[in-house]
């Protein structure tokens, strides 16, 4: 069971330093700007998990039965006109995409890369097909998340709002006014967009999203969580011409596994 709340943790959150993957479709990991660390980065973990490696603290992301962290100083009055502008474009691409499917390669903070497919259809629905021998399947139906094990015969569940699927998801989100943006950078490849959140019993979770420069279309996410471990999930071959199937979404809550 740990080691699939850790997969889970990998795909919603990551971050890695560049190459291809080996063995895998022809989907480059783009290298992503130095992201700000608060300390030393502690030892990747051991890799006995395998695949199963790297997803941790997701569901940590925003716990709401856990006392909220003070505010702290936002550095949005600090961007130019400039990044805002970029921010705001970001904003109007994810709200403008209601269906979304493509493949998908995730790297764990161990340098373990798995792979899949992925729909979405918002607000609220995900699924994330691994393939084999990758036994895990995550699926959100605008409210639950659910993260089945096939070899276990088990399935997880959380609500929606407490990871970072929900900045995904969201019909319509406004970067700047919605969440905590603390970087905005830019290139002639990537637009990098990077959000944080703190929880005074948790830490520091930050989100790093980057999009294409000349199409804004996400290409990949990174989640660094509060141990300050790094997952980076890469995007491929996306169509939001689609509809996907609404059964693909169902989740089976006579099945929860507490």
């Amino acid at each position: 069971m740990a080691g699939q709340r850790v997969l889970v943790g990998a795909l919603l959150f990551g971050m890695v330093a560049g190459a291809s993957v080996a063995g895998a479709e022809t989907v480059p990991l783009p290298t992503p700007a130095p992201l700000p660390k608060e300390g030393a980065m502690p030892p990747p973990p051991a890799a006995a998990e395998g695949p199963l490696s790297g997803l941790k603290s997701l569901f940590n992301w925003n716990r709401p039965a856990e006392p909220a962290a003070p505010a702290t100083t936002t550095t949005t009055a600090a961007f130019n006109p400039s990044q805002r502008a970029q921010a705001d474009k970001v904003s109007q691409y994810l709200s403008s995409v209601q269906q979304l499917s493509g493949k998908f390669v995730q790297v764990g903070p161990d340098g373990t890369r798995v792979r899949g497919e992925f729909y979405i259809q918002k607000p609220g629905k995900v699924r994330f097909e691994y393939d084999p021998p990758t036994p895990i399947e995550i699926v959100a139906d605008g409210q639950s998340v659910v993260v089945r094990n096939s070899r276990l015969a088990t399935q997880d569940l959380y609500p929606l709002s407490q990871t970072p699927l929900r900045f995904l998801l969201s019909d319509r989100i406004d970067l700047i006014r919605d969440t905590n943006v603390v970087g905005i950078r830019s290139d002639d490849v990537f637009v990098t967009i990077v959000i944080e959140e703190k929880q005074a019993l948790i830490g520091t979770s930050r989100l790093m999203m980057m999009v294409g420069a000349k199409d804004y279309q996400l290409k990949q996410w990174t989640v660094t969580d509060p141990q300050g471990y790094d997952t980076t999930v890469a995007v491929s071959n996306l169509d939001s011409s689609k509809r996907a199937d609404p059964n693909l979404f169902r989740i089976d809550y006579t099945r929860y596994n507490q």
